[in-house]
């Protein structure tokens, strides 16, 4: 073997060497250009061009897939609406008959009181400046009797002054006479999850039946508990009731109002269909109860994925227990207002579910207690289709093939594929919020920048990567303390990046570059029509990456 090697560098190399030399040598600067010409045509005819085909086939593919859901979300909407369907048509439901706060009668009032089951209610906040005593105070009003309901701060603040203020309002209320608990931790392990799992474990809870959990921005109706609690008390097969949020500041600025057409969409769709065909959905994280045996059933509290609350949903719905939709209960809350607080959120969502799916999906293949359709429901519908392949076709197909195959036009793209069925889809997703009708261009493009991020995540998701844990905490700061004299009591911080620093990102200002040079592409030599719409799509691409959307970041 030495001897061939030896033989092959001396006589063999130099040979070939110089004979590749002397004919480069050989070649005029047009023979070069036309040689790297016809390489060029060969990995394009051979490579790029069946890559691309077969990369619109499967696109066409995933885009009939997500359409297939919508219709069939749509068609069982439309039922729930003609029929008039409401949940306590299906789950037995009677009202509790409210407390008579009376000093003369406190016997009787005791005596009625006896018949509310106890109820839990956890506020999980982390450095909450901004929103600490909305869900403090909102909770606190709660009308339920005052011996059979527990109000449990959970503060995980590092920020010492933010703990003490925290503090004080519980303070308070104890003194008007709440049962409120101000809990801590040494720790920040699980996140939310390990705060809830933590609030669990203290020995006054152990009376408790139910429990009900709240953001630090949501703030419940006085009558909340009332119309949820009744559904727990007469069907013993329901482990959670879920209720829609309501934003506060959605109309704000564009950013919030085009959230606010996806959240109506998810609430009035995804969950009312997940609630009507299959008693399951997601738990929101907030704005629900849940039984207490459900989640001891289900393992409790698991912190392995940034989406604790579809977690425990899914183990619980694998042990069998139904979960109750209730769109007439609304809970006010706060939408993100700046790029970088959505982006983080929608991080957060798209790839804990993912991650979840990796970990998950063959516990749900395995399992005996639920039937095939529930499992098909689970895997297929909810998860492949509407958390994965809805992102993932988004920004593969409309920011990546089409602007690439504007530089190959043998690449064929269907117009069924590329426009009429997406904005038949699209047409459906904003059904539900008609008042922003006028806003679908906007909702268009954001949502096409917003794919990236949510297609970065999922792949971080399924990969299990580092980042797969990360938790960073939605940026919240209230409209009504921001209008109150308190929030002028709390300290201003300075930043220290620069503002231009701060809101610029560079992962949308590279795609937008991108989706640019191919619209200058198309304009000045293929001509094929579609710099119009690459144009539009480039400039929500500068627009996010410099930080122009939503409203401009508070430095603190």
């Amino acid at each position: 073997m030495e001897g061939f090697k030896q033989v092959v560098m001396d006589d063999w190399a130099p040979f070939i060497t110089s004979y590749v030399h002397e004919t480069l040598f050989q070649l005029t600067k047009y023979d070069i250009i036309r040689e790297l010409g016809l390489i060029w045509n060969v990995i394009r005819s051979s490579i790029i061009v069946p890559v691309l085909t077969v990369s619109v086939y499967l696109c066409s593919v995933m885009i009939l897939m997500v359409f297939v859901e919508r219709l069939y979300m749509s068609g069982i909407i439309y039922y729930v609406m003609l029929s008039g369907f409401k949940p306590e048509k299906r789950y037995k439901f009677e009202a509790i008959n409210p407390v008579e706060h009376s000093v003369e009668e406190q016997g009787e009032v005791q005596k009625c009181t006896a018949d509310y089951p106890m109820v839990l209610v956890q506020i999980p906040m982390y450095n909450e400046r901004k929103v600490y005593k909305l869900s403090i105070e909102a909770v606190c009003r709660l009308s339920w009797p005052s011996d059979r309901i527990i109000v449990q701060v959970l503060d995980d603040s590092t920020d010492p002054l933010i703990k003490d203020l925290v503090q004080i309002e519980c303070r308070r209320w104890e003194k008007e006479g709440i049962n409120i608990r101000y809990e801590t931790r040494i720790h920040r392990n699980g996140y939310k999850a390990g705060a809830l799992k933590e609030g669990l474990k203290h020995s006054y809870v152990e009376g408790c039946e139910f429990v009900a959990i709240f953001d630090a921005d949501f703030q419940p109706e006085p009558d909340y508990l009332h119309r949820i609690v009744p559904y727990f008390i007469h069907n013993p097969e329901i482990g959670l009731v879920q209720a829609q949020w309501e934003s506060t500041n959605s109309r704000e600025c564009i950013m919030t109002r085009i959230q606010e057409v996806s959240l109506n969409f998810h609430f009035k769709v995804e969950q009312e269909v997940g609630s009507f065909a299959y008693a399951f959905f997601s738990f929101n994280g907030t704005a629900g109860v849940w039984r207490l045996t459900t989640i001891d059933e289900a393992g409790g509290w698991n912190a392995r994925t940034t989406t604790e609350d579809l977690d425990l949903s899914l183990r619980a719905s694998l042990h069998g227990w139904k979960f109750v939709y209730v769109s007439d209960i609304k809970v006010k809350s706060e939408l993100p207002r700046t790029y970088k607080a959505l982006r983080y959120q929608q991080h957060r969502w798209s790839c804990g579910p993912a991650n979840l799916f990796r970990k998950m999906a063959m516990d749900i293949i395995r399992n005996k207690r639920i039937s095939l359709w529930r499992k098909i429901y689970v895997i297929y519908n909810f998860f492949l289709v509407r958390k994965m392949i809805t992102h993932i076709v988004t920004f593969t197909f409309f920011c990546v093939i089409i602007p690439t195959c504007v530089m190959f036009p043998e690449v064929a793209i269907p117009k069924w594929g590329a426009v009429y069925i997406p904005t038949a889809i699209t047409l459906l997703n904003i059904i539900e919020t008609p008042r922003s009708i006028h806003l679908l261009a906007f909702w268009i493009s954001l949502e096409t920048v917003m794919s990236m991020t949510r297609i970065k995540a999922i792949l971080i998701g399924l990969l299990d990567r580092k980042r797969a844990s990360e938790w960073v905490v939605t940026e919240k700061l209230g409209d009504t303390l921001l209008n109150s004299n308190d929030s002028n009591s709390l300290p201003i911080k300075l930043s220290r990046k620069p503002p231009l620093l701060e809101r610029i990102y560079l992962m949308e200002l590279c795609m937008g570059g991108f989706i640019f040079f191919c619209a200058c592409y198309d304009l000045a030599i293929a001509k094929s029509g579609k710099y119009i719409y690459l144009y539009v799509q480039a400039s929500a691409f500068f627009i996010c990456g410099l930080g122009y959307v939503g409203t401009q970041p508070t430095y603190y």
